[in-house]
C-alpha cells in the first residue's frame, strides 16, 4: 500500500481534531495562578452539556466564549476550576452547563445554541471542533469520575481539571482514554466495510473494536478483524487518530490489507460484512448508489476516503 504525498496532503484531517491552544501544563501545578487566571479581564469560559456543546448563535462557527467578568462563580468554582488552556494571552475555562444556575443557563443559551458534539465536529473548522472534542471529554470523565475508585469517597478537581484527588485515601486519578482500532481492509482493489446493528439502511463502515489488555495495536486489527468477519488482515500500519468522546475513545486508525476470502458476520456485532469495489464507494460518495458511507465527522470516513485518493487519483 504505497503512500502518496497527495494523499496527506489533499485529505483533510479527521474531525475532532487540531486544537490550537496552549494546554498550559506549566501552570498546573500552581492554584494560586489558576487562581489569577481566572480573575483576569480577558478570561473566558466554553460550554457543554451531556447532550451537546454551546456554540455561537451569530454563525455557529465557533464555540461560545463568554467572559467571565466580576463574577467568576456564576460559570466557575474557583476552588474547582476547569481550566482548558490559554488563548491568544486569555485563559479558557470549562463550564458544565448541567451545573449552573438555571438564570445562568439561560443567559448563555440566549447568546448560543447547544448542537451535538456530533453536528459540531460537522458545522465548526478544524480547531474548534477540536476544542469541543477536549472540552466533551474533560467534562464527561468529570462527571463520571467524581468518587474514588479506590475507597468510594468524594474526590476533589486539581491540577486545573487534570486530575481528582482523594481527600480520603490519598488516591489520585487521571483522565481516562480508551483506545481503540478501526481499520481499513484492503484486497485486490476492493475494501471490506460492515453493517451493524440498529444502523440505517445500507449504511457500511470500516471495522473496529477496543484493544485488549496485554494487546499491541497491530495483534488489535488483527484479532478485530478476525473476530468481525472471518478475514486475516497483515500489514496493519498506522495512518491517523481521532479523539472521540462518546464517552472517552480515542480512535486509533490504521490501513491493512488481505489476501482475500469470503466475510462473514462473525461475532453478533455486525449484521453483514462484505467487500466493495471502488466504483461502488464512488456511487456512495455521490449518493447515487446503494451503499450509504459513514458520516464525514467520523475517522472511518477518514480512511475510506484515503483510500479513494490512493485508488483514483484524479477524485
Amino acid at each position: 500500500m504505497p503512500r502518496s504525498d497527495r494523499e496527506l496532503c489533499d485529505v483533510p484531517g479527521p474531525a475532532f481534531t487540531g486544537v490550537t491552544l496552549d494546554r498550559a501544563d506549566t501552570v498546573r501545578s500552581d492554584p494560586a495562578r489558576i487562581s489569577r487566571l481566572l480573575l483576569e479581564p480577558d478570561a473566558t469560559v466554553v460550554a457543554a452539556a451531556a447532550d451537546g456543546v454551546l456554540v455561537d448563535g451569530s454563525d455557529r462557527a465557533a464555540l461560545l466564549r463568554t467572559a467571565v467578568g466580576r463574577d467568576p462563580t456564576r460559570y466557575v468554582d474557583p476552588a474547582a476550576a476547569i481550566l482548558l488552556g490559554i488563548e491568544g494571552g486569555a485563559a479558557v475555562f470549562a463550564a458544565d452547563l448541567d451545573e449552573l444556575d438555571a438564570g445562568v443557563r439561560s443567559s448563555l443559551e440566549q447568546s448560543g445554541e447547544v448542537i451535538s458534539l456530533r453536528d459540531a465536529g460537522a458545522l465548526l473548522p478544524q480547531s474548534e471542533g477540536g476544542l469541543a472534542a477536549y472540552l466533551t471529554a474533560l467534562l464527561n470523565w468529570h462527571r463520571r469520575h467524581r468518587f474514588c475508585a479506590n475507597c468510594g469517597a468524594p474526590t476533589e478537581i486539581v491540577e486545573g481539571g487534570y486530575s481528582r484527588h482523594c481527600p480520603n485515601c490519598g488516591a489520585s486519578h487521571f483522565p481516562r482514554t480508551d483506545p481503540c482500532v478501526i481499520m481499513l481492509v484492503e484486497h485486490a482493489g476492493r475494501v471490506l466495510l460492515g453493517r451493524r446493528r440498529g444502523w440505517p439502511e445500507a449504511r457500511y463502515s470500516v471495522l473496529a473494536g477496543f484493544v485488549a489488555p496485554g494487546e499491541t495495536l497491530e495483534e488489535a486489527v488483527t484479532r478485530e478483524v478476525r473476530e468481525e468477519s472471518g478475514i486475516e488482515a497483515v500489514d496493519a500500519r498506522y495512518a491517523a487518530s481521532q479523539p472521540w468522546p462518546f464517552p472517552s475513545s480515542l480512535m486509533l486508525g490504521f490501513e491493512a490489507r488481505s489476501d482475500g476470502g469470503e466475510p462473514g458476520a462473525r461475532d453478533g456485532e455486525l449484521d453483514d460484512v462484505r467487500w466493495f469495489t471502488l466504483d461502488e464507494v464512488l456511487a456512495a460518495r455521490a449518493e447515487t448508489g446503494e451503499l450509504r458511507l459513514p458520516p464525514s465527522v467520523s475517522i472511518a470516513r477518514f480512511l475510506i476516503e484515503r483510500w479513494v485518493a490512493r485508488m483514483h487519483p484524479g477524485i
